[in-house]
């Protein structure tokens, strides 16, 4: 089992995904979320990511502008796009920046499921995340779940993370039901909106690798 833990900001939160045994740490350069970082922040934190540790960038719907800008100061290992950007897209980023991408695929029932099928011929990773509820102002970290059962049992020829409301109580049922080799989580281990806590931390990592 691999965890990340996403939307760090400091680096306490940083230390303490690490030392729990998280293998993905995430950054969000999505100024509307309360978890955003910018470049030069990010930077630092990612320079205390010990190797063997994937450092993740969360960009949503991003110009070439933004990537090249973040890229050119943080040793991203991997890019995560979580907007609405096509399977085109996404191929497009991989090539431009030489780096595997996970792309985020949001599920509300059965009919989303499409989605899946199209972005696995494109990206190195798939996030299977919750659709954020109508009129939510981002598309992630929402801590709402989709009905895990949608997606039990299936495969699809790259790996795949689960996401979507999990917390340190709900990730061990989540695994069992839907398979997940991987997870990750943003909202389900803090204390206020942005800001991690050390303890749920260390509680869902525990939960998940149990």
């Amino acid at each position: 089992m691999r965890v990340k833990i996403c939307g760090l900001r400091t680096p306490e939160g940083v230390a303490a995904a690490v030392s729990a045994g998280a293998r993905y740490v995430g950054f969000v350069f999505f100024p509307p979320s309360p978890r955003a970082v910018g470049p030069a922040e990010a930077r630092l934190l990612a320079l205390d990511v010990p190797p063997g540790v994937a450092k993740v960038g969360l960009f949503v719907d991003p110009g070439d502008d933004l990537l090249d800008e973040v890229l050119a100061v943080v040793p991203l290992d991997m890019i995560q796009l979580h907007g609405e950007e096509p399977p085109e897209r996404v191929a497009e980023i991989r090539r431009r920046h030489g780096l595997p991408v996970m792309k985020a695929v949001g599920i509300r029932d059965a009919g989303d499921l499409d989605q899946i099928e199209r972005y696995a011929t494109v990206a190195d990773q798939l996030l299977i995340d919750a659709k954020p509820p109508k009129g939510a102002p981002l598309p992630g970290g929402n801590a709402v779940p989709f009905d895990w059962r949608l997606i039990a049992g299936r495969r699809w020829p790259v790996p795949w993370m689960l996401a979507g409301g999990l917390t340190p109580a709900n990730v061990a049922e989540a695994v069992r039901l839907t398979g997940a080799q991987q997870v990750d989580v943003s909202s389900g281990v803090e204390s206020a909106p942005g800001v991690k806590d050390d303890e749920k931390i260390r509680a869902f990592v525990a939960a998940a690798t149990a």
